[in-house]
């Protein structure tokens, strides 16, 4: 890996500087992988997966990966533009100018998660490509199959030294993390990105981590129940839970925590009226997460939780041949258990009641400062107060997680939850280097401004006004 990553590394500098052309030709290129493999992909992700739906893979693997790079294609121009910079006065009268160019920063890791790995490939190499970089690429191993074909398609169409695919288990992964490159993207888990930051400051490799955490939900006594409930409902069915936005746990006013239980179980009915052989509805990824899930569950049951299994068919779990596993509501919740200590990542949802709304606030904010945070209702003077009382990565008002979707939003976490953010034209610079260039006039402005030794009356003057403000 280092071999190649040196191999990268000198043509990228011989390439130097790096096209327009040349990167859309690499972003169109990147394009057609996830076009003309778009089925594979499916077929690859169902594998992994136990069974995946394969119209959800369409819209979050393969939708959604195609829109970032086209993004960026179509808005490559005005990003690469040179920034003017003003100058201190009178330097800008005197023929002083001052800029920012946006310049590559050369080869760039990026270490894919299995939620989803094709997505959470392209979406980074999106920006990365567009930025002008090189690009070596580590997938999840618990994605085997889809990781084989990403390996097989992106080298098909790229030169390794262009984009180039590694894979193999967690002691490549660690070897992977401990490269010197000039820029590591990580998506993943928060202890896992602990790991990755610690590998990267051997090199002082700059970073993006985007970790998800527990996202909460506020739910506003002004907020339509039904709607909302339908719409929590959605996002957390999507993927079987299995999304680093997914809403963790929600806070629902104390007198609504009725209305909201049973619209989360009509809204799961209307959509997966039954779910072991539906295909829309996804399987947890493997045994070890079912199992990981199900702890959770008889942990909280043990502590004195009240579970709500929402089996609109009364299917038997027990029998099946695949891990899908249905929607778990969870009340009377607290901190001690299990469920609202680590990110859930599957299909359950813990629901706690609150008196007041800075109540809802003061428990975000006595927690880790979360990815995404979502809030539904019509006060705009509520709204205004969670949005200004709260820190988190990202806000989805009245939906969840459609803020990621926004490719023309920033994207990350802060603190626990990531650091860093990509997407659009914040990608597009966090792969680049902003490099200052200030262009000096003919005249000479050191003596004329007094900093020219010998120092007299004139450098005083100048110290004085400058002080004077």
């Amino acid at each position: 890996m280092l071999a190649l990553l040196h191999r990268q590394r000198a043509a990228f500098t011989a390439e130097l500087p790096v096209a327009a052309s040349v990167r859309l030709d690499r972003l169109k290129r990147a394009a057609d992988v996830v076009i003309a493999g778009k089925d594979r992909f499916a077929a690859a992700l169902s594998d992994d997966f136990g069974h995946r739906s394969t119209a959800m893979t369409m819209v979050t693997d393969i939708m959604a990966s195609v829109g970032p790079i086209r993004h960026a294609a179509k808005h490559l121009s005005a990003w690469m533009k040179p920034e003017k910079r003003g100058v201190q006065f009178p330097l800008g009268l005197l023929g002083a100018r001052a800029r920012v160019e946006y310049q590559p920063k050369g080869v760039v890791g990026i270490i894919s998660p299995w939620n989803f790995p094709v997505n959470l490939t392209f979406a980074p190499l999106a920006g990365v490509l567009a930025a002008g970089n090189r690009a070596m690429i580590k997938p999840s191993e618990h994605t085997p199959a889809t990781s084989a074909l990403l390996k097989e398609l992106i080298s098909a169409a790229f030169d390794e030294t262009e984009v180039a695919v590694v894979t193999g288990g967690p002691e490549l992964g660690k070897a992977f993390s401990e490269l010197p490159f000039d820029h590591l993207v990580f998506t993943g888990g928060t202890a896992i990105g602990r790991h990755v930051m610690a590998a990267a400051a051997k090199n002082l490799v700059p970073l993006t981590l985007e970790l998800g955490g527990k996202s909460p939900v506020i739910v506003s006594r002004s907020a339509d129940t039904a709607r909302t409930a339908e719409r929590i409902a959605l996002g957390k069915m999507m993927n079987a839970g299995q999304i680093c936005l997914a809403p963790d746990y929600l806070l629902v006013p104390r007198e609504d925590e009725g209305k909201i239980v049973d619209g989360l179980q009509k809204a799961v009915a209307g959509m997966y009226p039954t779910l072991l052989a539906n295909d829309d509805y996804t399987s947890v990824l493997g045994a070890r997460h079912r199992e990981r899930l199900e702890a959770h569950v008889a942990d909280a049951t043990a502590k004195g939780a009240k579970v709500t299994v929402v089996n609109p068919a009364g299917e038997d779990f027990a029998k099946q041949n695949t891990n899908k596993m249905p929607l778990h509501i969870l009340q009377n919740v607290t901190d001690e258990m299990t469920v609202m200590q680590e990110e859930i990542f599957g299909p359950l949802l813990p629901v706690m009641p609150y008196d007041k709304p800075d109540d809802a606030v003061a428990y975000v904010n006595a927690h880790d400062r979360p990815l995404g945070l979502y809030w539904f209702g019509e006060d705009k003077a509520e709204e205004r107060r969670v949005l200004d009382r709260t820190i988190s990565g990202g806000v989805t008002v009245n939906d969840v997680v459609f803020h990621v979707s926004m490719e023309d939003l920033p994207f990350g976490g802060i603190g626990p939850s990531g650091m860093g953010s990509y997407h659009g034209v914040d990608g597009f610079r966090a792969f680049s280097h902003a490099k200052a260039v200030y262009s000096q006039p003919k005249l000479d402005v050191a003596s004329l401004a007094g900093f020219k030794p010998p120092y007299g009356a004139k450098t005083l003057k100048a110290v004085a006004r400058q002080l004077k403000g």
